[in-house]
């Protein structure tokens, strides 16, 4: 991302995509303050754990997102079919979900806000289900035994609802005056359909989209067939690659969207209908795929099955999110009246960099926007503007060496301490092990962690292996030093 401007009792342990629902503890590597993943109890309310069957967590323990993530089981697909109606607002969904339990299970919860479920049924069968503080409690007819596979059916409607998250900012799904955006970080998705809220479980998605004739409806992934019948046109996506949550999108309007391939993949691109062709948003959105090309030759292969970018006209949207595949950009990047080809480096870096390889806890942050911002450097060393090192000169003489970028707390999870002294950390990095090995772990970090998670310590330790070198110091000062260190 680019910003512009009840009483409960400890009841054993939970699932998700890290073999646990856990919790951040700290912990030194090898000198270095990180965050690491370490499986712990978790939390389920009282009354119900018999015969080895208990609750899955109603919490993740992601202190950066309280209340978000789910725990008991590990989603593998999302099949999402949603109406959507302009003139009142108004959304139908039905959302089927594929998961694999990860204990012997009674019952289980997913985050949706704002809208009301009709009816849940468990491989089937109707399942009871009750709905608070944002989460949905299902409780299936037969309990489902560790390791086995289920399928939820969820049907639900109201009008969605935008989430407010104090300093964090305004996510969710948003109506505009032609249609809606279903945006935002760290939270968006459970406005608009129920979801394991957290990155750390990640799946695949087919969307459908179904909006007034006239109107596009964009998301993720590859587009399916397009369908239009009684003044309806549904519009059909497939994200194949693991994605997280708050990585999905809908934006919905009149757009004038252009279809085209690059690379042998589908390459769409969509500014609003009243914006010029040759105006600075679509020149701008013109270079996504020679950008993409430019990072593949430093990062490793383009991890996804499409390419993209939506440029939105609403004000409330004061940001640039890497929406897997099809990033979707802010009004402000563009007031200048020229094209901002920094802000579509930066979110078709996250592509490799907190999306193939997605986050495991939010304290982590700075892997994603580190690296993105990183790649502005280069980019603009490659495009004849100043150097890397002259960019990197010039942020170390302004940087705040009292912020940390490792865990800097949920108010401080878009400032300057992760984003600019974050590409500090990297190119420091770069500088201390050399070219060579410098990039050969970037390539390495995105081919063996490529659909997963991964954490602070497993990019330390990954340094550290293809180096050949002791880096706990230079990461502890780096990462969480006080002062300034000492240029490499």
């Amino acid at each position: 991302m680019v910003r512009r401007d009840r009483k409960c009792k400890i009841d054993g342990v939970g699932g998700g995509r890290l073999g646990g629902v856990s919790r951040v503890v700290g912990l030194r590597w090898r000198g270095v303050a990180v965050a690491v993943v370490a499986a712990v109890a978790l939390v389920s309310c009282t009354g119900e754990n018999e015969d080895g069957f208990r609750p899955g967590s109603v919490d993740v323990a992601d202190p950066y997102v309280p209340g978000s993530g789910n725990g008991g089981y590990d989603v593998d697909n999302y099949r999402l079919a949603v109406r959507y109606d302009p003139a009142d607002d108004r959304l139908v969904g039905r959302a089927v979900v594929t998961a694999t339990a990860t204990q012997n299970l009674s019952r289980f919860n997913l985050d949706l806000s704002g809208l009301t479920v009709d009816s849940v049924t468990v491989d089937g069968a109707s399942a009871e289900h009750r709905q608070a503080d944002g989460e949905l409690v299902v409780t299936p007819n037969r309990r489902l035994e560790n390791l086995s596979r289920f399928t939820v059916e969820v049907s639900y409607a109201g009008v969605p609802t935008a989430v407010t998250d104090g300093v964090l900012g305004s996510g969710g799904f948003q109506h505009t005056d032609d249609g809606a955006i279903a945006l935002g970080q760290p939270h968006s998705a459970a406005t608009w359909f129920p979801v394991n809220d957290h990155p750390s479980d990640k799946a695949t998605y087919d969307i459908e989209v179904t909006v007034p004739e006239g109107l596009a409806a964009l998301s993720n992934g590859v587009p399916g067939e397009r369908t239009t019948a009684d003044g309806w046109t549904t519009w059909r996506w497939a994200e194949r690659s693991p994605m997280a949550s708050y990585l999905t999108t809908l934006v919905i309007g009149d757009y004038r969207v252009d279809v085209g391939t690059h690379s042998g993949k589908p390459l769409i691109t969509a500014v609003p209908a009243d914006m010029p062709a040759t105006g600075p948003q679509a020149r701008s959105l013109s270079r996504t795929g020679e950008i993409a090309d430019y990072l593949a030759g430093l990062f490793g292969p383009y991890p996804f099955e499409a390419y993209g970018g939506v440029v939105v006209a609403d004000p409330r949207i004061g940001y640039a999110l890497e929406t897997q595949s099809r990033p979707v950009y802010g009004p402000g990047f563009f007031r200048s009246g020229e094209p901002n080809y920094g802000v579509v480096v930066h979110e078709v870096a996250h592509q490799w960099f907190g999306n193939s390889v997605a986050l495991a806890r939010w304290s982590d942050i700075w892997l994603n926007e580190g690296f993105a911002s990183y790649a502005e450097w280069l980019w603009e060393e490659h495009d004849g503007g100043p150097s890397a090192q002259r960019n990197f000169e010039q942020q170390y003489a302004v940087t705040d060496w009292s912020r940390p970028t490792l865990d800097p707390g949920p108010g401080a999870m878009f400032s300057a301490a992760v984003y600019k002294r974050g590409a500090l950390v990297v190119h420091a990095l770069r500088r201390t092990v050399g070219d060579d090995d410098f990039f050969r772990i970037l390539r390495t970090w995105t081919t063996e962690r490529r659909d997963g998670t991964a954490t602070t310590a497993d990019f330390v330790a990954l340094a550290e292996r293809v180096s050949g070198r002791q880096l706990g110091s230079f990461f502890d000062a780096w990462l969480t030093g006080t002062t300034a260190p000492a240029l490499p």
